[in-house]
């Protein structure tokens, strides 16, 4: 059967009416594949096709659908004079096709298979080519606006301190939103009484007057709630700094949870390192290294901080330059009774973020405000890392089913277990869009015949 470019257009504008209505869900681009001999095409009409139907899937959230049935459609119609060209999108499709719920991981796999089978055509006009490359690989909203690397400041601070402040991550607004949530869950927040779950002495200077440290989990599986929640995850401001402090692939290692302190309410004595601060010993599952100028953290905390820490407020202090000492802490010191002028509570708004190695020895004092103290606490680790265990402990595997609901491409990447980058895991870009790091598939069909799994 043979389509002239009028057909073309008006079944890409049909499929386009129809998916955006969500009336075919599962339909995939081997409805557009022809061989027509007889076809010529215009690559500037092409191109203005392309655009009209980038704006239309834009606005239905089918930009994934968008960049792969054009650059399908337009291969068909392009490349239709040459049966080779026919055969080999029909082997493509065969075996690429995509539906509108499709993961991530597989839109992106398919994108760059797309550019790959593009660059094999030979028929293939060249600006088309580079127009198509072009609407297949946008910027994220929002990465525009931030620093795509880790600065040499931020590399030269972190690295001198063990800690990092990073000021207005969080809007006002977002601020209000996140607490005005944590009011609605306010009743689920879990008291640290019972002495066997208090984080510092009776007596001492973290202890406070009392009150025991209030803990709420479950801030990512709130559904709607959640989402000001899920955007730490994989936020434009703090990504070049996790891939600066973890690498590409980096991965969410502990269920995040937030932290509130009433007035006189305990913090917790000192504790972590990269030498353990009490025992003396080597920490490998916490440790801070840098070398040749590559920093890497095992574990790093995240601390987003919901309330103002003005100084002397109490709440989350450190030791700056913990993270590289070789022997454990004085008696007296992790419970803040000795050489307190080397703790140090950094003074931070609502709406910034510490990022802290879990190297760098850390802890909290007794909260002196009215007013509540809250942050929510994350930690990271690289892709090959893993301290927690909840990504496979929930019911036989994962993390919680309602985690997943709502998340970006971005942000569900840094869900994933813990497996080196080059066996399928999906990278967050410079841009935020997502890649999967790979091996060449010659290695792993066999891996497959070798061991009878995709992957050793």
């Amino acid at each position: 059967v043979a389509f002239t470019l009028q057909q073309v257009q008006v079944l890409l504008v049909l499929m386009i009416t129809l998916l955006a209505s969500s009336a075919l869900p599962q339909l995939t681009t081997s409805a557009f594949t022809a061989t027509a001999p007889g076809v010529t095409t215009r690559s500037s009409s092409l191109r203005f096709i392309a655009s009209s139907v980038r704006h239309r899937f834009a606005s239905h959230n089918y930009l994934h659908q968008y960049q792969y049935f054009a650059a399908t459609a337009t291969t068909t119609a392009t490349t239709a004079t040459t049966a080779t060209s026919s055969s080999k999108l029909l082997a493509f499709q065969s075996q690429n096709d995509v539906s509108t719920n499709a993961s991530l991981v597989s839109r992106r796999h398919h994108q760059s298979t797309v550019r790959r089978y593009l660059s094999s055509i030979p028929e293939m006009d060249s600006t088309l080519g580079q127009d198509i490359e072009k609407m297949t690989t946008t910027t994220t909203p929002g990465y525009e606006n931030y620093p795509l690397e880790m600065t040499d400041d931020e590399r030269y601070l972190f690295d001198l301190n063990g800690y990092l402040i990073i000021r207005n991550v969080l809007s006002s607004e977002e601020v209000r939103l996140a607490n005005e949530i944590i009011d609605k869950h306010q009743q689920q927040m879990i008291e640290r009484k019972e002495a066997a779950l208090r984080n510092a002495v009776k007596g001492t200077n973290f202890y406070g007057s009392g009150p025991g440290r209030k803990d709420l989990g479950g801030v990512l599986e709130w559904g709607e709630d959640s989402r000001v929640f899920k955007t730490i995850l994989a936020h434009p401001r703090l990504v070049p700094l996790f891939h600066g402090i973890l690498g590409k692939g980096y991965r969410m290692d502990h269920l995040p949870f937030v932290i509130a302190q009433d007035k006189g309410a305990e913090g917790f004595q000192l504790h972590g390192g990269t030498v353990d601060c009490t025992s003396g010993q080597y920490n490998p599952h916490l440790a801070y290294t840098c070398h040749n100028g590559f920093i890497r953290s095992a574990l790093l905390g995240c601390n987003v901080m919901l309330t103002d820490h003005d100084p002397g407020f109490g709440g989350f202090c450190v030791v700056p330059g913990s993270h590289k000492s070789n022997f454990k802490m004085p008696i007296g010191m992790v419970d803040g009774e000795k050489y307190k002028e080397f703790i140090i509570q950094p003074a931070t708004k609502a709406g910034d973020v510490v990022l802290f190695s879990e190297g760098t020895v850390h802890g909290a004092m007794a909260w002196t405000q009215e007013s509540q103290r809250r942050v929510c606490l994350y930690r990271f680790s690289p892709a090959t890392n893993v301290y927690g265990r909840s990504y496979f402990g929930h019911e036989g595997g994962g993390w919680p089913d309602k985690m997943y609901e709502d998340l970006t491409d971005a942000e569900r990447a840094v869900l994933e277990p813990p497996y080196a980058n080059r066996l399928d895991r999906p990278e967050i870009m410079q841009n935020g869009e997502v890649e999967i790091s790979s091996r060449s598939e010659r290695k792993k069909n066999h891996d497959q015949e070798l061991f009878g799994t995709k992957y050793f």
